[in-house]
């Protein structure tokens, strides 16, 4: 299968993903039962980002071409541990696995196992060779290389693990707002689209707030009023009542509209349903916060992404900043 072929197969891929045709419905919907975070709505957004920003003809090709991408590697097999903290979270590492021409074998994770499998067994319908390039396993075992993504915690493992094998392993990250104050209630409604899109559980979402001294935090809260029916899923009510009851037994001050709270606390990373947010008072103080945060995977502002764009990361935006076509090529 050469690399115009594997384009090819994607675009149709993309195209069968735009119908939303009733087996892709009662895919969606089993994956939700099974992960109440997956709501419909939230892998609709997900699949319209991989339609719209990968799996076009002219962006896939701009893309290979960059990397002079051709039919002449060295084909692999790349052991590929999935996230599942958001739906099809791993549909990148697949798709750079894909397009390189390697073999993947993926281990899915439990919270997102559905999906992508259908996926996948949409390009075996296309193209009876896609068996020959993908397949799932539950142990990773006799690969080539790894793609590992996950906690601090399994990052630990993961290294022990494939320490003797090329590796990209990733940690914990999150992402971050810088707040100028003279906001449009548009602006402020796409950062509230950064903070609250999949529940607010990808490393791409905004956990923190810069803001500056003396800022009127009531249009902003005013932003948050269009996620209030978060109140009405019961996963991010228990969650919403466990960090109020916390803030209250602690006489913790925290603002509200109901469904999002917000608390002054340096951490970069924040609960369910909560933003945290630091004060800065001069661009240097502001410089100086963004250096020392160590887990940054995006930052949001007049001066970054343009709010609103964090969770439509393109083909060149690789987690942790690694570039995972070049770790691949490089093999």
């Amino acid at each position: 299968m050469n690399l115009q072929h594997r384009i090819e197969i994607l675009i149709k891929l993309g195209d069968y993903l735009q119908k939303n045709e009733p087996e892709w419905q009662e895919a969606k919907l089993q994956a939700f039962q099974k992960n109440p975070w997956f709501t419909l709505e939230f892998t609709d957004i997900a699949v319209k980002n991989i339609v719209e920003i990968f799996l076009q003809k002219d962006l896939l090709e701009q893309w290979t071409k960059y990397y002079h991408l051709d039919d002449n590697i060295i084909q692999k097999n790349i052991g590929i541990v999935m996230a599942g903290n958001i739906p099809l979270v791993g549909f990148h590492d697949f798709l750079c696995a894909f397009i390189s021409g390697h073999r993947q074998t993926i281990k899915c994770s439990s919270k997102d196992d559905m999906l992508l499998t259908f996926l996948v067994k949409k390009l075996c319908n296309i193209d009876a060779e896609v068996q020959l390039l993908v397949s799932f396993a539950a142990l990773l075992k006799g690969c080539d290389a790894y793609i590992a993504t996950g906690s601090n915690n399994s990052a630990r493992y993961f290294d022990q693990y494939f320490a003797k094998y090329p590796n990209i392993i990733r940690r914990n990250k999150t992402s971050v707002a810088v707040i100028s104050g003279d906001e449009t209630s548009d602006e402020l409604a796409a950062l509230s689209d950064d903070i609250h899109l999949y529940f607010g559980l990808g490393c791409r979402n905004i956990t923190k707030l810069l803001i500056p001294a003396s800022y009127d935090f009531v249009p902003l809260l005013r932003s948050f009023d269009r996620y209030k029916y978060f109140r009405d899923h019961h996963k991010y009510t228990n969650n919403y009542d466990y960090q109020l009851s916390i803030l209250l037994l602690n006489h913790v001050y925290y603002m509200t509209n109901g469904s999002t709270l917000l608390v002054e606390n340096p951490a970069a990373f924040s609960s369910i349903s909560t933003v945290n947010y630091e004060y800065y008072d001069s661009k240097e103080m502001l410089n100086e916060l963004l250096r020392s945060e160590q887990d940054i995977q995006c930052i949001t502002g007049k001066d970054w992404i343009a709010f609103g764009k964090a969770q439509s990361p393109d083909l060149f935006s690789y987690a942790d900043g690694v570039d995972t076509m070049q770790f691949l090529l490089s093999l």
